[in-house]
């Protein structure tokens, strides 16, 4: 045991520390920092042995948050800090007793499952949003928003507990960190230039400041200031960087041309000759985006012809309820840049409603305690109602604009009003949003919000209103949430989201935790019983039954060592829609179809359980399998279930990322045991980093789906066909069959956020099942693409 203390000490004698009155105990509660201002820069090159690192500013004393807080940390952190005229420098020096920490050569923003180190700074002071910082123990980075959104956060059947808000990392700022492992544990070099961040605009300036390190062989969670679990806000629990003078900005304009070249291939349709392909090469598409901070707290972004395309396709999915869309994450940079401002409870701003515009403009920042966000955009032409391809593409470009101001009110409360249009051809849609978030008490909040939209299709309009709130408590061992919201079936979210309009939920959500001893084998066990009805938005308007009733029982545990799971017991009712099965029809016999009616209601049983391995160096894994009795909605009736998520990482190397999942959802049919459908996921991602700015990543994706030809399986049993315009049109719902192979690669040269170069192929193929060798067979390849893409950041 006396080993790691003797590192200890040869690292401390190595470089000497600042003097005992610049140095700041967080578990003593010395969480005012003043700031050394130094006329000096450094080399960013991993080592604190500069002299001007030891006039800085040292933070120690951190204690554990999760999974337990209140208690000492178990592993040593030394968090060094001061600021120049243009930049703010952080040391790291992370004590590591158990081992060598884990610390891969990762791409940006993939080292959570690695050793890191995060930078939580809150320029505004505020306590409701700060910017992150992160990074591994070789200074590979991850960044981005958090952004609270002081709700209660319990377990579910799908997800572990949260102990606090995470950060949202897709947006990516310019600063410069360098990190190597050492002997005692790992040393970080960072340098945030002040030219990324935007801040207040007073002479003398207090930043909120807290340092988070997640240490992965025990899968704790340690923060430098002794922050409580039983808070609504993290944030509003950070220290504070005082006497921030004479920040020099400078002339903030990043200049980002870009250019792309496609190449797309698609599958004709077979004839005499065989079976061809259509090949388009498109010209060069130039575009370019601006980026301009008119002072330090305001930002004003422009984009002419930017290049929206995905380099990696979205994750396929399955649903459990065809009544609700899926919704993916916005990835384009124009858009992520300042997108905390848009944020709306019921997400009524949804950039990925504007599919490719041709010209965008934004303005995102603070003005005293105002949050500002305006945005307008031009979409393609293709997407507008009136678009005619065979009349040279006529049709008007859909214009979109989003308004946001958000006041801050007390400490922690606010208040927001969003205004979002679109016009088209025939069409406008105006909506008008005011929500809220009120904090008392450090644990209560009621978050509240009412909307109404007003759209005209052609010479019809209509106007409807969507309206939530919500009581919460979010104590340490207890906690809870009651929720109400209805949203009206006309409401149009014209630049927004909304998975399953035109329905209205009660919600009741309780959490009670248990937290062991430090050294306990069961360091935390959280009970969550969660109570939901749903109901047709015009069935709780004239007091009709809910058409869904959910009981749901959910339990998740951690172990030390770091291994976590679950399980859950789901019971539940849903009661027939109608509306999802307009056109179906029941087939007695040849002449004899009548309307498919479904049993009233359908009971609910299912079993959960879920397991995650701990992040070990080279491997981890997680699994989750649900089964039981739940609904069937091809045939409206109660099948045998059974669901299952399976991922890994695999590390064989500091430089090899090896990522597999695999999903699969069947349902029997409990009449005859037959599967009567089945949908299986598997995908591969494999990347390789070269070095730090370049890696290279191969995808491919394989996907299943079968079903049996659909009968009345709740009542008659008879055949079911589907018939638009009523019988004697119909077409009977048959036996499908689909199977998918998309397979990606790209490669990927990215020295900073904005400066890149990528080069990239994806195709599609639709072998038949288990027939691997037809992916090499141009007839059963549906489309296929190449890619090039070139952008440089230029900074002023």
């Amino acid at each position: 045991m006396l080993i790691p203390f003797v590192i200890f000490a040869q690292s401390l004698a190595a470089a000497p520390a600042p003097s005992s009155a610049n140095v700041y105990v967080g578990r003593q509660s010395q969480l005012a920092v003043r700031m050394t201002r130094v006329e000096a820069e450094v080399q960013i090159d991993g080592s604190l042995a500069e002299p001007v690192w030891q006039r800085a500013a040292l933070l120690t004393g951190f204690s554990q948050f999760s999974p337990q807080d209140g208690v000492p940390a178990a592993d040593s952190t030394q968090v060094l800090v001061w600021y120049s005229p243009t930049a703010i420098y952080f040391g790291i020096r992370a004590f590591e007793a158990h081992g060598a920490p884990t610390a891969t050569l990762a791409d940006r923003d993939k080292i959570a499952s690695d050793d890191n180190v995060q930078i939580l700074l809150d320029t505004f002071d505020d306590g409701r949003q700060a910017l992150v910082f992160g990074v591994n123990p070789l200074g590979i980075q991850t960044d981005g928003m958090l952004v609270e959104s002081n709700q209660l956060r319990t377990a579910s059947f799908t997800s572990q507990v949260q102990s606090r808000d995470q950060a949202d990392l897709s947006q990516d700022y310019v600063f410069q960190s360098k990190g190597r492992v050492t002997e005692y544990g790992y040393e970080v070099e960072i340098r945030i230039p002040f030219k990324s961040l935007k801040y207040q605009s007073q002479a003398v300036q207090s930043w909120r400041l807290n340092v988070v390190r997640q240490v992965q062989h025990s899968k704790f969670e340690d923060t430098w200031t002794p922050a409580r679990r039983g808070a609504l806000s993290f944030l509003a629990q950070s220290g504070r960087l005082d006497g921030l003078t004479e920040l020099r900005r400078g002339v903030v304009l990043d200049v980002n041309p870009e250019l792309t070249q496609r190449v797309s291939q698609q599958h004709s349709t077979p004839t005499d000759l065989g079976s061809r392909w259509i090949t388009q090469r498109n010209d060069p598409e130039p575009g370019g985006n601006v980026r301009w901070g008119i002072s330090n707290n305001l930002t004003l972004n422009g984009t002419v012809n930017p290049d929206f395309s995905q380099v990696e396709s979205d994750a396929g999915q399955v649903t459990f309820d065809p009544r609700s869309a899926i919704s993916f994450p916005e990835k384009r940079p124009f858009f992520l840049d300042g997108m905390e401002g848009f944020a709306t409870p019921s997400n009524l701003v949804y950039t990925r409603s504007i599919q490719q515009p041709v010209f965008a403009t934004k303005l995102t920042g603070k003005v005293g305690g105002t949050t500002i966000a305006v945005l307008s955009a031009a979409d393609d032409r293709v997407y507008s109602r009136g678009y005619l391809p065979g009349l040279g593409g006529r049709g008007q470009m859909p214009l979109f604009n989003i308004a946001r101001m958000q006041r801050d009110i007390g400490g922690s409360s606010r208040i927001g009003v969003t205004y979002t249009d679109k016009f088209d051809e025939g069409y406008n849609s105006h909506l008008l949003d005011v929500d809220g978030r009120l904090l008392w008490s450090k644990v209560y909040s009621v978050v509240f919000q009412g909307a109404m939209s007003r759209t005209t299709v052609d010479d019809s309009t209509a106007t409807a209103p969507l309206w939530t709130a919500s009581v919460n408590r979010n104590g340490k061992k207890f906690g809870f949430r009651y929720a109400v919201s209805g949203m009206d079936p006309d409401f149009t979210p014209n630049a927004g989201f909304i998975s399953r309009p035109g329905v209205a939920h009660t919600s009741m959500d309780h959490r009670l935790s248990w937290f062991g001893a430090p050294e306990a084998f069961l360091q935390s066990f959280t009970f969550n019983p969660f109570y939901d009805n749903t109901w047709k938005y015009d069935y709780l308007l004239t007091h009709r039954d809910a058409i869904e009733k959910k009981l749901h029982f959910n339990t998740q545990f951690q172990l030390r060592g770091g291994w976590s799971g679950g399980a859950s017991v789901l019971l539940e009712t849903f009661g027939y829609d109608p509306d999802i099965y307009q056109g179906v029809y029941v087939q007695r016999s040849a002449t004899d179809i009548v309307p498919f009616t479904g049993t009233p209601r359908l009971p609910n049983r299912d079993w959960v359980v879920s397991l995650n391995t701990p992040q070990w160096p080279f491997f981890s894994a997680n699994a989750l399998y649900l089964w039981g009795q739940d609904e069937n909605f091809d045939e409206w009736a109660s099948s045998d279930i059974v669901y299952m998520q399976l991922g890994a990482l695999i590390r064989p190397t500091e430089k090899l990322r090896i990522n597999p999942t695999h999903v699969l959802q069947s349902y029997d049919r409990q009449s005859s045991n037959d599967l009567v459908r089945v949908e299986r996921i598997t995908r591969v991602r494999t990347e390789y980093q070269v070095s730090r700015p370049v890696f290279v990543r191969v995808v491919g994706e394989y996907r299943t789906s079968n079903r049996l030809s659909l009968i009345d399986e709740s009542r008659t049993f008879l055949p079911l066909v589907f018939c638009p315009s009523g019988p004697p049109q119909c077409t009977p719902l048959g036996a499908r069959r689909a199977n998918q192979f998309r397979f990606e690669w790209l490669f990927s040269y990215q020295p900073n956020p904005g400066t890149v170069f990528f080069a990239g192929y994806g195709t599609t193929s639709t072998p038949d099942a288990l027939n691997l060798s037809q992916l090499r067979d141009y007839d059963y390849r549906r489309n296929a693409a190449y890619f090039v893409k070139l952008s440089y950041l230029f900074r002023m």
